[in-house]
């Protein structure tokens, strides 16, 4: 009986079969890495594109910031020279005025202050822009930082019906920190409070939050920040509208700038306020600056 030899006909199926499969799952990979490459290319062109816009936003800041600082040293001179006109002038060092005559000469002297003050915090803004602005840890305690604030505002405390007060600082040691830059932060939110207050007070207070945390604030009994203008307080050029703000002009950079010191000084600002109420603004502080404590390690806690 004879037996009919083994065919091979399945196994090349299979094998053919595989090898399609495996042609297929090859171009899949090649589609699937041109992709990528084709990816790859697309984020690299990005990212050169993102260098060029940061390069060209570093230029146009550190252009902006060479102007404002220009700017600001050359209208020094002519403000310098307009106060110094009006003062020999009120002091009647040349003769008498009229009363027309003074009341004309204390409008412009009035108007060169708020000019005086406008470039001032031009060129703050500008320095710190450039990341010019040095911080200079001292120890200092609160009581000699009010001391010299009410000292300050003593003179133009014009307003009867408004009353500045300095809570004793009760508690609150000593700090190792910026007091120059402090005290810029408190004067920023006192001249704004003064200035948005008719009748009542602003009382200016220190406490002592933590072992390494103060909070410093000034709470007025003035007109208020409406909520929809919350979000943009500490932003800069930007000026609430109001009747007193079209009074009393200004660049609207001080409390950006009190933002921007209170970060170099490792705090925070922020502010509470309420129309027909009142605003609190505060600014938080470390007791002793970050990165300093070897320095400040021999002094110790105040009285």
């Amino acid at each position: 009986m004879s037996s009919s030899p083994p065919t091979s006909a399945a196994p090349s199926q299979d094998l053919a079969a595989l090898r399609e499969a495996l042609d297929a799952r090859t171009q899949e990979v090649e589609a699937l890495r041109a992709e990528i490459e084709e990816t790859n290319r697309g984020v690299l062109a990005l990212y050169s594109e993102l260098d060029m816009q940061a390069d060209q936003l570093r230029q146009a800041t550190e252009l902006k910031s060479r102007f404002l600082a220009y700017m600001s040293h050359e209208f020094r001179t002519p403000i310098v020279s307009i106060q110094s006109i009006t003062r020999l002038l009120i002091d009647r060092v040349d003769g008498p005025l009229t009363p027309e005559q003074e009341k004309q000469v204390m409008f412009v002297r009035d108007t060169a202050a708020e000019f005086a003050e406008m470039v001032n915090d031009l060129l703050d803004l500008a320095r710190l822009e450039a990341g010019r602005v040095d911080v200079s840890p001292a120890w200092f305690d609160m009581v000699a930082l009010f001391d010299a604030l009410r000292g300050m505002f003593k003179p133009v405390l014009t307003n009867p019906e408004v009353s500045l007060i300095f809570e004793e600082p009760h508690g609150v040691p000593k700090l190792f920190n910026d007091d120059r830059k402090l005290s810029q932060i408190l004067r920023n939110y006192i001249s704004n409070a003064l200035k948005f207050t008719p009748s009542g007070e602003v009382r200016v207070a220190a406490h002592y939050d933590d072992e390494n945390s103060i909070t410093f604030s000034v709470r007025d009994t003035g007109i208020g920040i409406p909520p929809e203008s919350h979000g943009e307080v500490f932003q800069d050029f930007v000026q609430i509208d109001s009747p007193l703000q079209r009074r009393y002009r200004g660049s609207g950079l001080g409390l950006a700038l009190s933002k921007r010191l209170a970060e170099l000084l490792g705090g925070r600002v922020g502010f509470e306020s309420e129309v027909g109420v009142g605003s609190r603004f505060y600014v938080t502080v470390p007791a002793t600056l970050p990165g300093t404590a070897g320095m400040s390690s021999g002094d110790g806690h105040g009285g």
